[in-house]
């Protein structure tokens, strides 16, 4: 076994936590794996000065948090539309576009812990990557971010914070409460959302399918809380209240007659999300957008439609479900049209999202 091989057989199984981590940092999954791979380089060159001090997971969240820490100096932080102002009262003015922002952006599904973590763990992991809590984050200094994700997403002690950040316990105690209070501040009040194996939210996800590909708004409605919201990132416009919300999806063209959508079920953020393809003229079903939802007991409360088409390669899905079989498709092994909800297998379904892993 060579050097590398030994190195990379003892440092592989901390990947996927640390894209998490390098995520909630920057609120950018591609980001994030280009500085988790900048992390491995640098824990190679450096492995022969690795004494053994700390454990390696401890040395590789110290690259990492310094590694964040630099990138972050660059960058603005990325939020989602409705960090940016008020909701859109009028549905009739034109949609504000937002191609200028680094807009936060969705993670697909990913191992949030090291393999073998309890499921306490897990759960708590999810939690801390939802989309309502990354776009909180970014209010935060980079190093305020590390600090609140350490102590209380991956509740490592404070003196180990310290130690990584190269400070005090009482600098981390002091930060820590800024943090949180900045926090509450950034991050909307909603209730508890549904656990992946309550039943009701797998009907209430597969009647939101049903919804959009059967065209029924009412059925929407119905699923939609009082105050839910929808924001559409590239758009700095953002919708609040079932009522506009409604009206919005009345107004979409492909709303005026079934058969339009197909959405397939995947995992954003933890979350259940649906990667939607939208019928063309030839017949084919092409990627439009990625919805990720926040679900409560009392209905959906907040619809975050990614309108970046390109987003189905990150989730393995292609980027077009041809109206008829072709040739180079069934010879990839892909189907010819993207399965409707209802037709999937439930555990599929239910695995796709309910580990977090």
């Amino acid at each position: 076994m060579t050097d590398n091989d030994d190195f990379m057989d003892r440092t592989a199984r901390f990947r996927g936590e640390l894209v998490a981590y390098c995520y909630r940092m920057t609120g950018s999954a591609e980001e994030a794996e280009d500085l988790v791979q900048e992390t491995y380089l640098r824990a190679w060159r450096s492995r022969a000065g690795f004494e053994g001090r700390s454990s390696e997971r401890t040395w590789l969240y110290r690259i990492a948090t310094n590694v964040c820490l630099t990138a972050l100096d660059r960058r603005a932080r990325r939020p989602l539309p409705s960090g940016l102002g008020g909701p859109q009262d009028d549905l009739a003015a034109p949609l504000v576009p937002g191609d200028d922002v680094p807009w936060l952006r969705p993670l697909p599904n990913a191992p949030l812990t090291a393999e073998g973590a309890d499921p306490a763990a897990v759960t708590a992991a999810r939690a801390g990557i939802r989309l309502a809590f990354v776009a909180a984050l970014q209010y935060l200094s980079s190093r305020q971010r590390a600090m609140l994700i350490l102590r209380d997403v991956l509740e490592w002690p404070a003196a180990d914070v310290a130690g990584l950040l190269g400070t005090t316990t009482t600098a981390v105690n002091s930060g820590l409460r800024r943090a949180r209070a900045q926090l509450a501040r950034a991050m909307p009040a909603e209730d508890e959302l549904a656990e992946p194996t309550d039943p009701r939210l797998r009907t209430a996800l597969a009647r939101f399918a049903a919804a959009f590909e059967n065209a029924d708004v009412g059925l929407l409605a119905e699923l939609l809380r009082q105050d839910a919201t929808l924001e559409m990132p590239p758009l700095r416009s953002w919708f609040a209240g079932r009522a506009a919300v409604s009206r919005w999806f009345s107004a979409v063209p492909q709303f005026a007659a079934p058969g339009q959508f197909r959405l397939v079920p995947v995992t954003a953020n933890g979350q259940p999300a649906f990667a939607v393809y939208v019928r063309e003229a030839d017949g084919a079903f092409r990627s439009h957008l990625l919805t990720v939802l926040s679900v409560t007991e009392t209905g959906i409360a907040r619809i975050v439609a990614f309108l970046e088409p390109g987003l189905a390669t990150s989730f393995g899905l292609p980027l077009e479900y041809a109206a008829v079989a072709a040739t180079g498709a069934a010879r990839a092994g892909l189907p010819s049209e993207p399965p409707a909800v209802g037709g999937l297998n439930s555990d599929l379904r239910r695995s796709s999202w309910e580990t977090g892993r």
